[in-house]
Formats: structure tokens, C-alpha cells, sequence
């Protein structure tokens, strides 16, 4: 019977153990765990790339919509302190002081020998500077003030007294001014009409006469 010899069954036997080499298999194991790595790696810079896009969009809309809400806060202010305004001046101007009620007033507080001849109003505006808010170093607020402005009036009236005694009616017609509706209104109990200027009887004219002044100082207002 032949004999059968495989002289190449040396180097087969070491290309099998080659093969089943635990390092190699070691090898192959770890380059495929690192392309799984690196395909995993992949996938989160991926993943952080988007969720940073979205991160931009939506930090750029939460600008956008706290830009607008300033805004609107803004315009709230402006609104406020524009009604604020208008709010003074129709205030100031239903309570200003009218020089048509005084005149017509005046028509109502005549005197038998008293001539009215000259009627002045003056009228000063004193601006008041704004408080603003303090906070203390206990956290404790002091609220401010708006600004104002304080109002003085001054209504001066010269008369003529050419009564046969010249003076004699001049403390009449004080009382006629200051029981006069308006002028008891407006002056309330503690302004007073006040005489402040009389002048010496004078001949110059047919019939002797005394000039006179009188005062009525209004309340100041806070406007």
C-alpha cells in the first residue's frame, strides 16, 4: 500500500497556530471595538453639533423676544409718563386761575364811592425738583416723588375812594371783596384781603379822593 507524505504538513501545522493566535484575535477584537469607538465618538460631535445649532436658534430667539418685551416696556413708560403729563396739564389748566371770574366777581363787590381802577393778577410758578427712590442699607425702600410745581397767586386791585370823607369806604369795600362768593371760596378762612397801600387825600381833582390798594393772596397750590 503507498505511503502518502505531506511534506508541506510542517508549515501548514504553523500557519494554523498563526491563526488561532489569542493575540492576533486580541488585535482584530480591539480594531473593531475602536472603530465602534470612533463611530460612537462620531455620532455624539454629531449629535453635540445639532443640539448647539438649536441651542444658537433658540438663544437667539429668546434675544429677540426679550429685545421686544424692553421695548414694550419701554413704550409702556413713555405711555405712562406722557398720560402723566397730560393728566397735569388738564389739570392745570381746569384750575388755573381765571381772570374772568375774578373780573366778574369783582362786578359783584362794588362800593357807593369806591372806584375800581386797575386789577392785577401775578401769578409765579416755583419748580420742584423730583425725589428719586433710596434703598437703605437695610434693603429698605424710600419711594421718591414726581416733580411739581408750586403755584403762588396774588391778586392786587387799586381803587379810588372820593366818598365825602375820602378813607371812609375803604374797609366797606375790603368787606365786599372778601364776602364776595369767589374770593371766600378761594381764599378759604386763613388768606385774607388785605389793605396794603393808602395814599395821602389828594385835591387834585374836583373832588378829593384817596388811593388805596388792596391784597388777595390765594393759597399756594402743588401742581
Amino acid at each position: 500500500m503507498p505511503l502518502k507524505l505531506n511534506l508541506l504538513a510542517e508549515a501548514q501545522a504553523l500557519e494554523e497556530l498563526r491563526r488561532r493566535d489569542p493575540v492576533k484575535r486580541a488585535l482584530w477584537v480591539g480594531l473593531f471595538l475602536l472603530i465602534l469607538l470612533l463611530g460612537w465618538s462620531s455620532s455624539l460631535k454629531l449629535k453635540a453639533i445639532i443640539a448647539k445649532g438649536e441651542l444658537n436658534r433658540l438663544e437667539a430667539q429668546i434675544s429677540s423676544q426679550t429685545n421686544a418685551y424692553q421695548r414694550v416696556l419701554e413704550a409702556q413708560r413713555k405711555f405712562k409718563e406722557v398720560n402723566a403729563r397730560l393728566s397735569a396739564l388738564d389739570h392745570l389748566a381746569t384750575n388755573r386761575v381765571l381772570q374772568g371770574t375774578i373780573l366778574n366777581s369783582l362786578q359783584h363787590a362794588t362800593v357807593d364811592g369806591v372806584q375800581l381802577v386797575r386789577v392785577r393778577s401775578d401769578q409765579q410758578y416755583a419748580f420742584n425738583e423730583e425725589v428719586k427712590p433710596q434703598t437703605n442699607i437695610n434693603n429698605k425702600i424710600t419711594p421718591g416723588k414726581p416733580a411739581t410745581i408750586t403755584e403762588k397767586t396774588v391778586v392786587v386791585m387799586e381803587a379810588k375812594d372820593t366818598a365825602s370823607t375820602p378813607g371812609d369806604m375803604i374797609n366797606l369795600f375790603k368787606d365786599a371783596v372778601a364776602g364776595n362768593e369767589h374770593f371766600k371760596a378761594v381764599l378759604g378762612r386763613t388768606n385774607e384781603v388785605r389793605l396794603t397801600s393808602l395814599s395821602p387825600p389828594s385835591t387834585r381833582e374836583a373832588k378829593p379822593f384817596v388811593l388805596f390798594t388792596l391784597e388777595a393772596r390765594y393759597p399756594e397750590v402743588m401742581r
